[in-house]
């Protein structure tokens, strides 16, 4: 595919591309949906003045779209999960501007997935080129691509980006029949583990509840938003995300949802809210208004377990970072970003800093996986993303 057989556009909303061609491109991945990141930009979530300005990149064939991405211009590196903050200072240091940067991910998702949204590898390759020939117009320092799933990787790997890996927990389903099938796969203190965590919740006196998407009442979801604010107020942080954000997700795209809800004496005290697809849960949005011991993993991670199992999911991502998850079932799985930097001493300087972070990453995976919390290598297998 040539790409001056392609139209190029750059779309400064979601609004303005068709939602019915860019979900057929996601492979309906539930991070990538028109409706999520439409949300995002409705709920004034992501917009210039949080410093999230939209700078999606479409190509036509005609009026067909043929490959996508999400992009962003960034004036600073909050919400993104791969820290470069370290890098900016570098630059600003030696007098030069790191911000604004180019962005091409999900805002505030460290979920694994297709980046560079293409009908075929030839459409993605053009993709990538046309988004790098842009970043280098614009006069951008850098560009930087986030989280790709195995596709966008194999389009980056002759690209001459370079490669950041990290590490992320995932569970995967080995054909599970019920939760206690599943533990009986662990090592025997993680299953006395889990065990003990659960107890510890029931002789609490409390009781949990999921619900789909479809059925969160008015209520519910006013008390997930209320429990989630608070967590930030107790950090002393802002939240990123909104009311409104999490209104609009239940409206447009409730089969991409489900909520536990945590209750004591009658009263709601926590909430989880996760996305889903037909393939995999993704744990996202914790809050409470009360602190119970051990409430957090039987929300957050016990609770998403036994509903991939119910629905035969073949994965739950746990989110970011947590080797806790371990103690779980979860398991260890690489991640990648790629990045493009426009001053080429800067570039090598970051590239010998990259190769030594590979080596030690390398290093910890491999202690990560001699302490499986299988009673097996072959009680859970992984897929790098």
């Amino acid at each position: 595919m040539k790409r001056d057989s392609l139209r190029v556009e750059r779309h400064a909303s979601m609004t303005a591309i068709d939602a019915a061609q860019w979900d057929a491109l996601t492979g309906g991945h539930a991070t990538l949906s028109h409706a999520l990141l439409d949300a995002f930009e409705t709920s004034g979530c992501v917009s210039p003045e949080s410093g999230w300005r939209p700078d999606h990149l479409a190509l036509y064939d005609g009026e067909r779209l043929v490959a996508a991405l999400p992009g962003y211009l960034k004036s600073h590196s909050y919400g993104e999960y791969v820290f470069d903050w370290a890098w900016a200072e570098a630059l600003e240091r030696s007098g030069r501007e790191y911000y604004p940067k180019l962005l091409c991910a999900v805002p505030f998702t460290p979920v694994p997935g297709p980046r560079l949204l293409a009908r075929d590898a030839a459409a993605r390759a053009v993709l990538l080129d046309v988004w790098l020939a842009h970043a280098r117009a614009l006069g951008v320092s850098s560009a930087h691509l986030l989280f790709p799933d195995a596709a966008s990787l194999a389009a980056i790997d002759t690209s001459g980006l370079l490669l950041r890996e990290s590490v992320q927990f995932h569970w995967h389903n080995a054909g599970y029949g019920s939760h206690e099938e599943f533990r009986a796969t662990l090592s025997a203190d993680k299953r006395k583990k889990i065990r003990q965590e659960r107890r510890r919740v029931r002789d609490a006196g409390v009781t949990l509840r999921r619900i789909d998407g479809a059925d969160i009442s008015d209520a519910e979801l006013a008390l997930f938003v209320a429990c989630y604010r608070n967590t930030y107020r107790v950090r002393g942080q802002r939240p990123y995300l909104n009311a409104r954000f999490f209104e609009l997700l239940r409206e447009r795209t409730p089969h991409s949802l489900m909520l536990v809800i945590a209750s004591r004496d009658g009263q709601d005290i926590a909430c989880a809210l996760n996305l889903r697809d037909d393939k995999r849960l993704y744990g996202r949005y914790w809050g409470e208004m009360e602190y119970v011991p051990c409430l957090h993993f039987e929300a957050c991670y016990h609770q998403g377990i036994e509903y991939a199992i119910e629905r035969g999911l073949q994965a739950f991502e746990g989110g970011a970072q947590g080797e806790h998850k371990m103690a779980r079932g979860f398991t260890p799985v690489r991640t990648w970003s790629a990045h493009w930097l426009r001053d080429e001493d800067f570039s090598d300087a970051v590239a010998r800093y990259l190769e030594r972070e590979r080596a030690g990453i390398a290093l910890h995976i491999d202690e990560l996986e001699e302490r499986t919390p299988y009673r097996t290598r072959g009680g859970a297998t992984d897929s790098t993303q």
